[in-house]
């Protein structure tokens, strides 16, 4: 999928390879939905496979009493690399790397696919730490210890925007530097 355009286009990031990578390897999601009027976001534990966002969550609660009444989404991932200063309070700037992508939340039935998610949860989130590979049996039967089945989402990107801001590092802000060492 091509990145949509944005306003500030300076900042857009259209490398695939890129947005991938970043998408692999950032640890926290924020889901936005829709309940009724109101926008409801929360932050998340999130796989990106094959062009899919996959988390997952109880079968019951606001969350998913919300995803039942509006299947449209936003997942937002962000990361910061520093702040950059100028002596002009106003050009004070931080590096960051951010995707936004919408589209519609799905329940993922397919059993074999729900297990290949999770899976991918694990060896993101504690690689190498089991011996054997997840089974089916356990995203089928396992239920957490208020008694709800977890259940797997998807989201198949509609529209993907990435945007950067790459760190000068001649510029990051530390701990002890003041305005008037970057006045000389």
């Amino acid at each position: 999928m091509e990145p949509a355009a944005i306003r500030m286009s300076k900042r857009a990031c259209t490398d695939e390879r890129q947005i991938n990578d970043f998408l692999v390897n950032a640890h926290t999601a924020f889901l936005g939905l829709v309940d009724d009027i109101m926008p409801y976001v929360i932050p998340l534990n999130f796989v990106y496979k094959d062009g899919i966002f996959y988390f997952h969550g109880a079968n019951e609660g606001k969350k998913i009493d919300i995803m039942k009444s509006n299947v449209n989404a936003c997942m937002t991932i962000s990361d910061n690399y520093g702040t950059m200063v100028d002596p002009t309070p106003a050009k004070t700037d931080t590096a960051y790397m951010s995707v936004i992508a919408d589209g519609k939340v799905e329940i993922v039935t397919d059993l074999d696919e729900a297990t290949a998610a999770m899976q991918s949860m694990l060896d993101k989130y504690v690689p190498n730490y089991y011996k054997a590979p997840l089974s089916k049996t356990h995203i089928d039967k396992y239920q957490s210890s208020l008694g709800s089945k977890t259940v797997i989402f998807k989201i198949k990107p509609l529209n993907l925007t990435a945007k950067e801001h790459r760190l000068n590092e001649q510029l990051k802000f530390y701990p002890g530097r003041f305005v008037t060492q970057d006045l000389r």
